[in-house]
């Protein structure tokens, strides 16, 4: 039910460059998933630690020219899986289509992402806050799709101390944020044990992020 409400709702302006296109995504989310399921295939989703040694809630995988990482060695984009030496899946034409028709759609034409972070959310699991900048492209926006089960999303200011509006975002939801929004801090709310025929009770987030490739880490 909520699906057929993601597609009624109205495109809505979060803040100065950073916008919330509803629905967006939900005419390939069945693929989307699809897609999800063999990369995880070929790299299984980890809950990785953070710098400070704390295991994250949300599990993670990667696919694209980059990787993002975090371990006691801190944040980063590698060229390969440090588990296994392996270079990540390839990006499907389809997260990479989908990346860039919403970008244009936000206003950022000619988009070209190299890292799709997939984070994985089971019940429970949350984000903090945070700024998405281990990115040397800052120029190029953040392009964030929702897939199965509901999730209270935060958005704030350039500041961590900010007013945060809270947005809930549903099946097949994209938000592209950047230009002046670009460095915004946000985050996820626990996820409600709920059930999404496509998913069960698991929530999806696609991450797509351009990278200078000059200066991925090995």
């Amino acid at each position: 039910m909520e699906d057929l409400f993601a597609g009624l709702r109205a495109r809505m302006l979060l803040a100065e460059g950073a916008v919330l296109l509803p629905g967006f995504a939900n005419a390939r989310s069945q693929d989307l998933c699809t897609g999800i399921l063999d990369i995880s295939r070929q790299v299984p989703f980890r809950n990785m630690k953070t710098p400070g040694g704390r295991p994250m809630s949300v599990a993670t995988t990667s696919c694209g020219a980059c990787g993002w990482y975090t371990d006691q060695h801190g944040y980063r984009y590698v060229h390969t899986d440090p588990l296994t030496g392996k270079p990540w899946p390839e990006m499907p034409a389809l997260f990479l289509d989908l990346a860039r028709e919403a970008a244009a759609e936000a206003g950022y034409p000619d988009f070209s992402p190299a890292s799709c972070l997939i984070n994985r959310y089971e019940p429970g699991a949350k984000m903090g806050l945070h700024q998405d900048r281990d990115e040397d492209d800052l120029a190029s926006p953040i392009v964030s799709v929702s897939l199965g089960v509901p999730a209270r999303f935060a958005f704030g200011g350039l500041l961590k101390t900010d007013p945060v509006q809270r947005y809930d975002l549903l099946h097949g939801d994209v938000v592209v944020w950047g230009g002046v929004s670009r460095l915004a801090w946000h985050g996820v709310s626990p996820v409600r044990e709920t059930f999404h025929p496509q998913t069960g009770a698991m929530r999806y987030n696609l991450t797509f992020r351009a990278i200078n490739a000059a200066l991925f880490q090995p």
